[in-house]
């Protein structure tokens, strides 16, 4: 990776609190500390006889009291740099939330947490993903799947494409038990043995996975703030609507994707209306999911006593399409992990020269098609059920790609 923090004008204080921090974000694996350990035994017994699941969650790396007590020892008010100091206020906030929901895991206030973390779920989401479900029906239509090993090789392909282009960059894809579908966690690609990607979606996953979250993770690692790798506060909304936008930007949003995010919206809004796991599934099953698909999405939404994330995905989809109907540039989104909020800010280090040029582009930017695909979403932002790409007789081959129902994307 390049060295290049003296070229900046940023003080060694300040990029001392900033790789503090980023070293202790990258200490906690936070998804895997909130995820249940048996949710496919539980699926299984649920799907038989309606059961509410009894989830078991593994021990955590990292007592929540231990990273609080180093949160606290962080002098953000140390730093000098205004746009910096913000950043790092921001991030330590983020962290201490999180510290606080490991604590809270299985409990009321695991929820409220999560609100705080990610936001309200205002009615406009929930009747623009009513109408996502109301305008574009179920498919009763199945693929062929890929397995895993199968996946990985896709995977490994561009992660090497990638590589090529920059030696330096760290990115990896594996498949690793105790995973529950689909997940990126630091620079590595977890695949759970069991998962299985429907072959005419694959590329898709591909783009969004590692295209987006691994490029932008070694983009963010290469910059002299480090926390742009680990990611700064708020940053999963616009990663993953940066994941679904490459979906999209490949030509493969399909209906089944979109009735998805959109389904989730809905499952969160269920969850804090106080419905209880039953409750929750039962709606979405009503809505038309497969009785598989929708206990996937209540035990993500269930998890840990309440995990509102979810919701993001096609929130964040969409402020990134509002961003470009106003008129706004996606020029630096892929330059780190970061909230289209904090934009601005990014932007304004970009000319000060403190921060550096991106290592990588992901390869879905490249076709002239992609650019043509934005601007037409942009345009019917409030028409989304236009923007799908299924076809009536998809591409047999790999390279056309999607996102299964079930991963963690």
């Amino acid at each position: 990776m390049r060295a290049a923090a003296v070229r900046t004008g940023l003080a060694p204080v300040d990029l001392a609190v900033d790789h503090t921090l980023a070293a202790l974000a990258a200490s906690v694996r936070f998804l895997l500390g909130i995820t249940p350990a048996n949710t496919v035994d539980e699926r299984m017994a649920f799907l038989a006889s309606g059961r509410e699941p009894e989830f078991e969650y593994r021990p955590l790396e990292v007592h929540p009291q231990v990273l609080l007590a180093q949160l606290a020892m962080v002098d953000v008010d140390a730093v000098d740099d205004e746009d910096v100091a913000a950043l790092v206020r921001a991030k330590r906030r983020e962290l201490v939330l999180q510290a606080e929901m490991l604590a809270a895991r299985g409990t009321g206030a695991f929820r409220q947490l999560s609100v705080e973390l990610h936001g309200p779920i205002g009615d406009e989401l929930v009747a623009t993903s009513e109408r996502i479900l109301e305008e574009l029906p179920p498919s009763s239509a199945k693929g062929e799947r890929l397995d895993a090993e199968e996946f990985l090789a896709l995977a490994d392909a561009e992660i090497e494409a990638y590589t090529d282009e920059a030696p330096d960059v760290e990115m990896h894809a594996e498949i690793r038990d105790g995973i529950a579908g689909v997940v990126v966690e630091g620079d590595t690609l977890l695949i759970s043995p069991s998962a299985t990607v429907e072959r005419s979606r694959a590329m898709a996953l591909v783009h969004h996975e590692v295209g987006t979250h691994l490029v932008t993770r070694a983009n963010g690692t290469a910059q002299p703030l480090r926390l742009l790798g680990s990611g700064l506060a708020g940053y999963d909304e616009t990663q993953e609507g940066l994941g679904v936008l490459a979906e999209l930007l490949c030509g493969e949003l399909t209906a089944g994707r979109l009735r998805q995010l959109a389904s989730r919206v809905i499952a969160v809004r269920s969850m804090l209306d106080g419905a209880g796991f039953g409750e929750t599934h039962a709606e979405l099953v009503r809505r038309g999911l497969p009785r598989g698909a929708a206990y996937t999405t209540t035990m993500r939404v269930h998890r840990s006593g309440g995990y509102t994330k979810d919701a993001v995905y096609l929130r964040g989809f969409l402020a990134l399409l509002q961003h470009v109907a106003d008129g706004g540039s996606l020029e630096h989104c892929w330059l780190g992990k970061f909230s289209l909020d904090d934009l601005p800010l990014i932007e304004r280090l970009v000319d000060r020269g403190a921060l550096l040029p991106p290592l990588l582009l992901p390869h879905y930017l490249a076709p002239a098609a992609a650019a043509e695909r934005l601007e037409r979403a942009a345009a019917r932002i409030h028409r989304l059920p236009t923007l799908v790409a299924d076809r009536a007789h998809p591409d047999p081959s790999p390279a056309a790609a999607t996102h299964p129902e079930g991963t963690h994307s």
